[in-house]
């Protein structure tokens, strides 16, 4: 949206992914893959109008195999269509303006249609940016944007809300991969098409030690027994409903057939009684 700080440069993005398309890592893409069928299949609805948006990949565009893949562009281009699901893939995270995404989302649902977004969460490559900082401060006295900072769990589900989503959820799942070296970490990163593509970032070539020393400091502190480098990756999925008419109301205050101390079986008393002595 006009005026919203740049985050991304969405044109190295979009060179990324299409690199990351001829050799693609793909295992985090099918676990997010898999969660979404398992999420959808306990919903009592069946949606026969999808569409997907962003990083679409194989193991999610199979399950939808007649949705229509569209780019993350700042302005949706969903059509005239009226989707029953929208379903935003590996792109929240890289938004200049995530709540305009998903109010763009939420006006192209039908009523009642659902909003999925699957994103990464900020505990996501937690340990290569403790040590990349640690590093490159070590080096060179002060910090370059080098790897996208990312919004917490916590924060995510409000902004459903705001976009005027209704029913809003937001939970997440924590996957921890190790790795024999950083190089193999930073491989996996670009075959997702999740390597650096910060506006804010660097175009000089990086202190020649810079890596190096980024696996000394990431073996001090995040290697197991064994050696491997561990690497947290977490995946958030956020969902939520395009307000209808038909859908659970909470009551208006005061509205209440039953008094909850008759429901629970117990006595009332104000703030100012005594306690009661427990019983056992």
């Amino acid at each position: 949206m006009t005026g919203t700080p740049q985050i991304t440069d969405f044109d190295a993005l979009r060179r990324q992914r299409q690199r990351a398309s001829r050799n693609p890592v793909l295992f985090l893409h099918e676990e997010a893959a898999a969660e979404v069928q398992e999420r959808l299949a306990e919903i009592n609805k069946s949606f026969t109008s999808p569409v997907l948006i962003g990083h679409v990949t194989p193991p999610l565009a199979t399950l939808f195999p007649a949705a229509p893949i569209l780019a993350d562009t700042e302005t949706l281009d969903i059509g005239r269509e009226t989707p029953d699901l929208v379903v935003k893939a590996f792109a929240l995270h890289w938004a200049d303006d995530p709540i305009g995404q998903m109010a763009q989302a939420r006006l192209a649902l039908e009523p009642d249609g659902l909003f999925l977004a699957i994103m990464f969460g900020g505990a996501t490559l937690n340990e290569l940016r403790t040590a990349l900082a640690e590093a490159e401060t070590g080096l060179t006295g002060g910090l370059s944007p080098r790897v996208l900072p990312m919004a917490d769990l916590r924060d995510l589900g409000g902004l459903l809300s705001r976009a005027g989503l209704a029913l809003p959820v937001a939970d997440s799942l924590k996957l921890t991969v190790r790795y024999p070296t950083l190089t193999r970490l930073l491989h996996d990163l670009r075959g997702m098409g999740e390597a650096n593509a910060l506006a804010a970032r660097h175009r000089r070539t990086p202190p020649r030690d810079l890596f190096a020393r980024t696996e000394e400091i990431y073996r001090q502190h995040f290697s197991d027994g064994e050696g491997f480098l561990r690497a947290t990756f977490e995946i958030v999925f956020l969902t939520g409903w395009a307000p209808s008419d038909t859908q659970p109301k909470p009551l208006r205050p005061g509205s209440a057939q039953q008094r909850l101390a008759d429901a629970l079986g117990t006595t009332e008393q104000g703030a100012g009684d005594p306690a009661a002595p427990k019983s056992r």
